[in-house]
């Protein structure tokens, strides 16, 4: 480390006040050995214009007028007050950061910061520097006119690097604006308690004895500032004990590295114990040491301690491998591999309580934070808390991988189309935010949500239609009020009212969506639907979205059924897997709802998308039809059939898509792994995805609804050993045309009628139908 000669430095200064020669070959600054040489180290406040490395080297060079300049500096008159105060104290050598670094030189730089805790901890002395103090005597009560912005506390106090500096040194002397001695650690440890949240033992003997766990001494930095904001990790490095090299520009990744460094070589979970803002699931990593400013009374649990609390949840077995199991979780690139300790929330696969075996105080249970399961792995959920253990299930003992890379939170378009309320009575009144342009309405993560409110002329009801971003997930929340049926309340402020109560239980909101949304589902694309009954009439809401893959637009349908028999609807979110959902015109007519057959029933191709099903008898690609409580299909009838007994005419020629292979033979394998068909020569016919057939599946909703339709088949031709075989369909896939799904047991128009009303949409087309059996042939 360079020192500054406290010696060459006083005889420099006077020499130049006495106008008198020098001689330049003496060194200011020299290198010593912090653990051989006695030295007294300064810590301050940078304020104004400091003194650096080549200035004080230099100073005896320079021209008389750039010599007074530096000379007249606030930071000149500190180092120059700081040398007498160690000459007079009898210490020959003096650290003060400005002048003792060459910060020319990254590596002397990074070096420096690397060993400054041990710098601190092995002076003889530290003459800590409070220059907003003017008073003879050392403030005892926060003052917050005095000490405005810091707390009611001189602005040392307040700084991120003089944390270390003041828990490093044993023995510290305070210093006013005048160098008026006004007290040292020891007799004021009490007082610096009060002001640091830093225990007194700690203050008194520093970290060797009792060291507290990383969340404490993360807390004692919470409210502390520093001008850059990698110094917020920097300035913690001696504390925790870590080593890593500086990366000025890296931002908030600073702190990151700097939880993965003290993860590396400690086994210290409290590290997990934080509390930030924000409602987004995420890293497991805090972002800022403020997000610890809760942990001061934190303290690690000991085993038997931390077992107790769930020992009778636990088999035998399982309790002989927790201390090893907790003692180790190594970072890999998937994640951080850990064994822990998770209550699932009840009815939800993808929530969990997790303990860590520490707690935030002496008499306290362990610390549990909230996790959510996102793609295999985990991730912190900082939403508002939920009653624990009542609404969570038995723990479950587990190694999982927890996400320390932030999870991408990208802005939702909703376009939304409410057409079919506004049609049935509905008037829309308002929105709040008014974010809306046209039907369309984006939200990010700092905007994450607009409420609408429509009136309903049959009950005189408010229907509330929230559309959301919570979690990385889009949600959708429908509720029907009788509240403002006379509007008590003009509607721009109604709707601000129930756009906050919504905020409040988005989180819940969220947690639904997500408990749906699987990650397989984006080689399709999933539709959410959701039914429930709009009070004091017979009908029925229908909330559906999907999102459009070419636009990343989530696209939401608000339809009104009349249901006379008053059945039941569950009032629910369902998720299904669809085909249709990459196409570049968003029509919802396109949309196919997958039938997902048993997998013993299944069977897969190598390179072609989606599950296959054994073909009945006589099966053939456009029959519609349903399915038995055994899972077998029922044709009832067929589209191209229909279409030609109607006289009407379509350009849906079947798509045919040849399936290549080293040999003639492809193999179609069982999705339960037990067994496979062998196809010769393949051929895979497919309804096309054209406006024509959109158009046509939509005048057979009301007669077919809920019904499935043959949407590919896979044929072969006779093989070489049996030529007089004819063509046979081996295989056959199944969907539910998006504009023929119903709530099954509600009273659409009926049957009888279904012919008429095709006729009537139908009547003058002049489009050419191709018979399915031509293509066949």
């Amino acid at each position: 480390m360079r020192l500054i000669n406290v010696k060459a430095f006083l005889e420099r200064e006077s020499l130049i006040g006495e106008g008198k020669a020098m001689d330049r070959r003496v060194k200011v600054l020299d290198f010593g050995d912090d653990e051989e040489t006695e030295y007294a180290i300064l810590s301050h406040r940078w304020i104004g214009q400091e003194v650096d490395h080549d200035e004080i080297v230099d100073l005896a060079k320079m021209a008389v007028e750039e010599r007074d300049e530096i000379r007249q500096r606030g930071g000149y008159r500190k180092i120059l007050d700081t040398c007498g105060q160690a000459q007079k104290d009898g210490y020959e050598w003096l650290w003060v950061d400005t002048c003792c670094i060459d910060k020319r030189s990254s590596a002397e730089l990074s070096e420096a910061i690397n060993s400054m805790y041990r710098w601190y901890e092995n002076a003889k002395v530290c003459y800590a520097y409070l220059h907003d103090v003017p008073g003879s005597s050392f403030p005892t009560a926060s003052d917050d006119e005095r000490y405005r912005g810091f707390s009611g506390w001189p602005e040392w106090f307040s700084r991120g690097w003089t944390l270390q500096e003041l828990i490093a040194p044993s023995n510290i002397q305070f210093f006013n604006k005048n160098w008026q001695n006004i007290g040292d650690k020891r007799t004021l440890a009490s007082t610096l308690q009060d002001i640091t949240r830093i225990p007194e033992h700690i203050l008194m003997h520093g970290l060797h004895g009792n060291r507290p766990c990383v969340a404490q001494i993360m807390s004692w930095t919470a409210d502390r500032k520093t001008t850059r904001v990698e110094d917020r990790a920097y300035s913690l490095m001696g504390l925790l004990d870590v080593n890593m090299p500086m990366l000025y520009g890296e931002g908030k990744k600073a702190f990151h590295r700097l939880q993965l460094e003290i993860i590396r070589a400690s086994n210290d979970q409290s590290i997990f114990a934080w509390y930030g803002p924000g409602d987004e699931p995420g890293s497991v990593l805090a972002d800022d040491p403020s997000c610890f400013w809760s942990c001061d009374r934190m303290e690690l649990m000991g085993h038997d301690e931390f077992v107790r609390y769930f020992k009778e949840d636990v088999s035998d077995e399982e309790l002989d491998f927790v201390q090893d199991r907790l003692g180790t979780f190594p970072i890999t690139n998937r994640g951080i591999q850990i064994w822990m300790l998770l209550h699932p929330e009840a009815g939800s696969p993808t929530f969990f309580k997790a303990r860590l075996p520490c707690r935030g105080g002496p008499w306290d249970r362990p610390v549990t934070i909230t996790l959510t399961l996102w793609e295999s792995n985990y991730y912190r959920y900082r939403g508002p808390s939920l009653p624990f253990p009542t609404q969570f299930g038995p723990p479950q003992f587990r190694q999982v991988y927890l996400g320390y890379q932030s999870l991408p939170h990208p802005n939702t378009t909703f376009e939304i189309d409410d057409s079919a309320l506004t049609e049935n009575g509905f008037t829309y009144r308002a929105a709040y935010p008014m974010k809306f342009s046209g039907d369309t309405l984006t939200l990010t993560s700092t905007d994450p949500l607009c409420a609408k409110v429509y009136s309903d002329s049959v009950t005189d009801h408010c229907l509330v239609v929230s559309l959301g971003k919570s979690s990385g997930q889009d949600w959708i929340y429908v509720v029907s009020d009788e509240s403002n049926t006379i509007p008590r309340l003009p509607w721009q402020n109604y709707i601000a009212e129930k756009y906050y109560e919504t905020r409040f239980g988005a989180p819940g909101h969220t947690r639904q969506r997500m408990d749906l949304a699987r990650p397989g589902a984006e080689r399709y694309g999933q539709i959410f639907i959701m039914q429930t009954r709009l009070p004091q009439s017979t009908r029925i809401l229908r909330i559906s979205s999907v999102s459009w893959k070419s636009s990343r637009m989530c696209a939401v349908k608000l339809e009104v059924f009349h249901d006379p028999s008053f059945s039941e609807v569950s009032g629910k979110w369902a998720a299904f897997d669809v085909d249709g959902a990459d196409d570049p015109g968003c029509d919802w007519q396109g949309l196919m709802v997958l039938h997902q057959p048993r997998e013993y029933r299944s069977y897969k191709i190598h390179k072609i998308p989606g599950n296959f099903s054994a073909t009945p008898d006589g099966l053939k690609l456009g029959d519609y039809g349903h399915f038995t409580d055994s899972e077998e299909f029922r044709c009832e009838g067929n589209l191209f059939v229909d279409l030609k007994s109607l006289s009407l005419t379509a350009d849906i020629t079947p798509r045919q898509h040849e399936i290549s292979s080293i040999s003639d033979v492809v193999i179609a394998r069982d999705r339960m792994g037990s067994g496979y068909l062998s196809l010769y020569k393949p051929l895979m016919l497919s309804l096309p995805s054209n406006d024509d057939l959109k158009s046509l599946l939509t005048p057979f909703s009301t007669r077919l609804t809920n019904r499935y339709l043959v949407i590919r088949t896979i044929q072969c031709p006779p093989h070489p050993s049996q030529p007089d075989l004819n063509i046979t369909t081996s295989l056959y896939s199944v969907a539910k045309p998006f504009v023929w799904h119903q709530n099954e047991s509600a009273g659409f128009v009926s049957e009888e009628r279904s012919g008429d009303e095709l006729g009537s949409e139908t009547k003058g087309d002049q489009v050419r139908v191709n018979d399915i059996d031509e293509v066949k042939s």
